[in-house]
């Protein structure tokens, strides 16, 4: 009994080191600084965003974030889309203990899951950025082609469910398809 709850309190202790640091995102469509400074005024608006740093001349945006808080990934694509503009590329640095990522598996990291494309088996200790690959986060010619790393059908449609078969009536869990930049 000691060692279950022993195992227990380690990968407990491990999720809650699992951290989302900051978040850089590329946007396309911009022509000027005003296009710039549409999107940074939409991030800021995002309650987990502590700070935002824009980067005009690659269309950038390094988002520091709240400690402690979650994250909602779309939500941030959300916010572009909505100041008229689209998500180029999205990468999450964050810091990570012990976790054992391999191609092709999900991954449960700080209760967010993630599915690793393109990724050799390891483990991954410290600071490490992801790029996420789903629709919307990539070009439809770079999604097409990441494609072939899966034969998973969550990663055409972003959700858990469509792995799975599942007599329970369990809502759709979201997963981020990623890869080690």
């Amino acid at each position: 009994m000691k060692k279950i709850l022993l195992l227990i309190g380690l990968t407990i202790s491990q999720l809650a080191q699992a951290q989302v640091e900051k978040i850089v995102l590329q946007a396309s469509g911009l022509t000027c600084s005003m296009c710039s400074n549409a999107i940074n005024k939409s991030l800021k608006t995002v309650d987990f965003v502590e700070q935002v740093k824009a980067d005009v001349s690659s269309s950038s945006f390094e988002m520091t974030l709240k400690p402690g808080a979650s994250v909602n990934f779309d939500l941030l694509k959300k916010k572009v889309e909505d100041a008229g503009f689209f998500v180029a590329k999205m990468e999450v640095v964050l810091k990570l203990k012990q976790v054992e990522v391999n191609n092709d598996a999900h991954v449960d990291i700080d209760g967010t899951m993630f599915h690793f494309l393109n990724t050799d088996k390891k483990l991954l200790n410290d600071e490490t950025r992801l790029r996420i690959l789903d629709k919307g986060f990539v070009s439809t010619k770079e999604f097409k082609k990441n494609s072939k790393y899966t034969s998973m059908a969550c990663y055409q449609t972003g959700y858990m469910g469509a792995c799975y078969q599942s007599k329970t009536s369990k809502p759709a869990t979201r997963i981020y398809h990623v890869t080690i930049s």
